[in-house]
């Protein structure tokens, strides 16, 4: 079982479209995909359609059971709901004496060999919920909007990832998409280049800036169903195929 974070502590990157896409991507291709929301906003469920009543929090707590804090979302796809409730498990992190950096990896335990991919979906910055997903991933794909800060930002994040390391050796950046790339703007096609030079074969194609990708979660649906002949789509394929390379 693969578990990939969508991670970056910059927000306005794309990260939960990314991991919408990408778990209902490979969801379409025949993986058993559980897509977690460790984000207080809860758009990875409502970006579906979904309303969750329960959700991860609820789980930890022991309030749901893992059957019913996880919802159905399409044919292979299962979504474990984040919102509000998560500043609880954030408080049940922070009463641990020790080992408060397991409680994600703990709660999403029953889960193990049920999926063939676990992609979690997590919120800028860095706090106990985001040093918990990284506990527990091993692998981090990192969107990376094609913006003057991003390089900095991205290296910011590296040296952060690198005091989990110390504990968790396996865990790495193995994907860097960028986002939101317009050829008209020059600026684009220079930091592109720049995140090439720096991360080599890290770095995945790039996602064009695609106004469908925006209009599609106010739908509930995914780019592959609002415009699936749209370059959005066309792109997070690409990516699904990527990542189904090294599988």
């Amino acid at each position: 079982m693969r578990k990939i974070a969508v991670a970056l502590t910059k927000g306005g990157v794309g990260k939960t479209t990314t991991a919408v896409n990408l778990a209902a991507g490979l969801a379409m291709a025949g993986r058993r995909v559980l897509l977690v929301d460790v984000d207080t906003q809860d758009q990875a469920a409502t970006s579906l359609g979904l309303r969750t009543e329960t959700g991860l929090a609820e789980l930890a707590g022991g309030e749901a059971t893992p059957d019913e804090a996880q919802a159905e979302a399409r044919d292979n796809l299962w979504v474990l709901g984040g919102g509000k409730s998560l500043a609880g498990l954030k408080r049940l992190i922070a009463r641990k004496d020790f080992g408060g950096e397991q409680t994600l990896a703990e709660t999403l335990t029953p889960y193990e060999g049920r999926y063939d991919f676990v992609v979690l979906d997590t919120a800028p910055g860095w706090d106990t919920l985001s040093v918990n997903t990284l506990f527990y991933a091993d692998e981090v794909l990192a969107p990376v909007s094609l913006e003057v800060m991003t390089l900095q930002g991205l290296l910011d994040f590296a040296r952060s990832l690198d005091s989990i390391r110390h504990y968790r050796p396996d865990v790495s950046i193995r994907y860097i998409v960028p986002t939101f790339f317009d050829r008209r703007v020059k600026k684009s096609e220079e930091i592109l280049a720049q995140l090439q030079s720096h991360f080599d074969d890290l770095v995945c194609a790039p996602i064009r800036y695609n106004v469908r990708l925006s209009e599609a979660p106010g739908y509930g649906q995914t780019i592959f169903e609002y415009a699936p002949r749209s370059a959005g789509a066309d792109d997070y394929q690409q990516l699904v195929q990527r990542i189904l390379q090294n599988d």
